[in-house]
């Protein structure tokens, strides 16, 4: 219902930031004095599709050692069978991938090899996770915990007394689809495998890890299997080995299994570089490595629940992308050869078409030296295999998603000074992929519609046509392809311009504007066109025709390069206003926040991304709409939109909606928390909006934020006191909505003022974020 101007504004004060920020009583109550990994909890986003996992790992690590219970991407709080505790697991992930060498305690008699079969029940109430560590009572009375080096994992196994402990190595059986195995025990403590796979979305190109596991004492009795046949004594199969030992007396026994994508030899080095310690001692560095990361942000204010789902969301924005190189610095490449980091650490696992919007820039923030790493990886991968990735997994392009999204990824980079010393060599390597197709022989496929996008202005969306490679079809796609292109030229157009190439800075720009060449005057949305150039597909703009994973409604505002030219098209600002208005079912938000985005935003299936006009805070495509309104003179409508998507964040298993995509939503949640939000992937714009805690103290490395730190502010923020009354930088006056990166680097303190209604701060054409031209 509509009421006057005043009770609008009084409404929308009333948010669900109730779920969000504490009274100032609470607030002086509450401190995040202690261990920040305290306030971490695995096991958000293991329900519902989220796809996180429990177990341990460390910062950016090699290994992720966690529980698979069934599910296809490992671990489902839903389920209560472990199957097996397996090396490699990707955070928030849709497909299947990883899960190799599922390790599983038992006692008794090994007579069954099929891990669906041997799994053991469990109770979530003898479980428990924190960073680093994994703990669960298994129905057999056994004990398992696990913890985590980069390039190792530890498991600690507490038997029953017996003579028949088991230790279960299924190199057969994995989350991906197998292709090949082999397991050969070298010695009365140590076992070998090579596992070959593939798999994700589709049956992308086979990889290969070799792991090496070293018992902390003998075995004393040993067997291997083939198929459904176990053979005792025997040394070597390729379906898996059980070791056995005698817990009559010592009912405890640790192993450490090192893992290498480049060859045994690798693994068996890493495992010398950080293997030889004990459980616990493991653990507790892991931890210190934890606390270290998280340490980087202290908040204040709050309620408990609050800064849980924060610090969890923090945490798993450090979980990829993963150490790629062996101790030695060898890494496999992308031309299936071995190659050595030099200077650097190699890394890989690339979900580019998420990560690029958000945690891309919560990690050079946070991270800067591992993120140039990052960033270098990438521009090895063009030069070991001639291409840069689209989205890789290990060394294997999986050609999954659609569009460009290396571009925003490394400009990101360039923009945040990570390529210092190689920027032409990256930019070398985006002038190839923006200008030109892969070859048919290469297994990715790059811009693949890129022919038709550089001569006719967009990509054709093409029903039906036959997969090129492996993976997703930038065809199928054509409509959002466009929007993707065009977003990735206009932030190339500025890197060319920043280092003298002006020529192609020029025609990157005015690719750009090829979003353009989608809007349909009919329809006022954006529509795919097929080859000939005719608008195709549905004209209902909440059909799905031609966009990848969204609607003509949601992609409406993924032009961050040039919002004036998307909202001119619209029919203006007051229109573009009103079409967010319904889009973010504005008049219903304001008088039920919660009920508006769990009910209107999260429309059922986590994976429902057609057929819906209104926001998807589950998705990618939207995670920078909620900040279009910066750019249309409305600011306090961006708090009032992100403060309730916020809300969708919990410390539950169920705690956030979708996949969290290696980090991607969990860094939306970090990001928009903290009043900071990069409106422009791929350019140095960081949006400002409330922040949901009175006090966030940020410590910087001073070789990338010469101030070594960042404190922002907004004291008495509460659910009835949200709205930006003002902003100061240093002390001085700040009416834009933004700030650059290099205002960043100098400023020390940024402080909000807030108050229980919208003012004028940011509402001029002249604090809308810039147009890149």
């Amino acid at each position: 219902m509509r009421g006057t101007r005043r009770t609008r504004l009084c409404l929308a004060g009333v948010m669900a930031a109730s779920t969000l920020i504490a009274t100032p009583a609470a607030r002086a109550a509450e401190r995040t004095d202690g261990h920040l990994t305290d306030l971490v909890n695995p096991f958000i986003g293991s329900q519902n599709e989220g796809n996180t996992f429990p177990g341990a790992a460390v910062p950016f690590g090699m290994v992720q050692l966690s529980p698979d219970t069934g599910h296809s991407t490992g671990y489902d709080y839903a389920q209560n069978r472990v199957r097996g505790f397996s090396l490699v697991h990707l955070s928030g992930v849709g497909c299947h991938i990883g899960g190799d060498l599922p390790v599983l305690p038992t006692t008794g008699d090994v007579t069954q090899t099929d891990y669906a079969r041997y799994a053991a029940a469990f109770s979530h109430d003898d479980e428990e996770a924190s960073p680093g560590y994994y703990r669960v009572g298994l129905d057999s009375g056994i004990r398992a915990e696990l913890t985590a080096t980069a390039r190792t994992g530890v498991q600690r196994y507490t038997f029953p007394a017996t003579d028949r402990a088991n230790v279960l190595l299924n190199a057969a059986q994995s989350l991906h689809k197998p292709v090949s195995s082999t397991v050969r025990i070298l010695d009365d403590r140590t076992v070998r495998t090579e596992i070959t796979g593939h798999g994700f979305c589709r049956d992308t190109g086979p990889y290969t890890v070799h792991t090496v596991t070293r018992f902390s004492r003998p075995f004393t009795a040993y067997g291997t299997w083939n198929g459904g046949t176990v053979t005792p004594g025997a040394r070597s199969g390729s379906g898996g080995a059980y070791v056995r030992f005698d817990t009559t007396r010592d009912r405890t026994v640790e192993a450490t299994t090192a893992l290498s994508y480049v060859d045994a030899r690798g693994a068996a080095a890493n495992l010398r570089a950080e293997g030889g310690r004990s459980f616990d001692a493991v653990r507790h560095r892991a931890r210190e490595e934890w606390e270290r990361r998280l340490a980087a942000v202290r908040v204040r204010g709050g309620t408990p629940t609050l800064r849980r789902a924060f610090y969890s969301s923090l945490y798993r924005a450090h979980l990829a992308p993963n150490i790629g190189s062996d101790a030695d610095g060898r890494y496999l490449g992308w031309d299936r050869r071995t190659h050595r980091a030099r200077g650097f650490t190699y890394y890989q696992n690339w979900s580019l078409w998420d990560t690029y919007r958000t945690q891309a820039q919560l990690l050079a923030l946070l991270a800067p030296r591992e993120a140039r790493d990052m960033a270098r990886s990438v521009v090895a991968v063009d030069e070991d295999g001639g291409w840069l990735p689209k989205w890789g997994y290990g060394p294997v392009e999986t050609n999954i998603m659609s569009g460009d999204p290396v571009t925003p990824f490394l400009t990101t980079a360039y923009r945040m000074g990570l390529l210092e010393g190689f920027e032409e060599r990256a930019y070398r390597a985006l002038r190839k992929n923006a200008d030109g197709v892969p070859p048919a022989a290469y297994p990715g496929v790059g811009r693949e519609a890129n022919a038709e996008y550089i001569a006719n202005g967009f990509a054709p969306y093409v029903k039906g046509r036959p997969y090129a490679k492996m993976g997703d079809s930038d065809y199928h796609h054509g409509a959002s392809v466009t929007l993707e292109y065009a977003l990735a030229d206009g932030m190339l157009a500025q890197m060319a311009r920043g280092l003298g190439h002006r020529a192609d800075a020029a025609r990157y720009a005015a690719r750009s504007r090829n979003y353009r060449n989608i809007f349909d005057p009919a329809t006022g949305f954006f529509r795919a066109r097929d080859t000939s150039g005719a608008f195709t597909g549905s004209p209902d703009p909440a059909r799905g025709t031609g966009f990848h994973e969204g609607t003509a409604w949601q992609y409406q505002w993924l032009v961050p390069q040039d919002v004036p030219g998307m909202v001119g098209l619209i029919g203006g600002t007051r229109a573009a206003n009103a079409r967010l208005d319904a889009f973010f079912a504005y008049d219903r938000l304001l008088a039920d926040p919660e009920g508006t985005a769990r009910e209107v935003w999260v429309h059922g299936d986590p994976y429902a991304y057609y057929n819906a006009a209104v926001y998807n805070p589950m998705n990618e495509p939207d995670l920078i709409a909620p900040y279009t309104y910066l750019s249309t003179g409305q600011p306090w409508k961006t708090t009032d939109v992100v403060h309730a998507a916020l809300g969708l964040f919990t410390d539950s298993p169920a705690g956030m909606t979708g996949n969290d995509d290696l980090g991607t939503m969990s860094a939306w949640h970090v990001l928009s928390s903290i009043g900071l939000f990069p409106v422009q992937p791929g350019y140095d714009t960081w949006g400002l909006t409330t922040p949901v805690f009175d006090r966030v103290d940020l410590a910087l490395d001073r070789r990338y934020w010469p101030a070594g730190r960042l404190t922002i502010t907004a004291p008495g923020t509460s659910d009835t006191d949200r709205y930006v009354q003002s902003v100061h930088t240093d002390g001085r006056p700040h009416g834009r909505t933004y700030l650059t990166t290099g205002a960043l680097r100098s400023v020390r303190s940024l402080a909000f003022t807030v108050g229980p209604r919208p003012s004028g701060w940011g509402t001029s054409p002249e604090a809308a974020p810039p147009v890149l031209r």
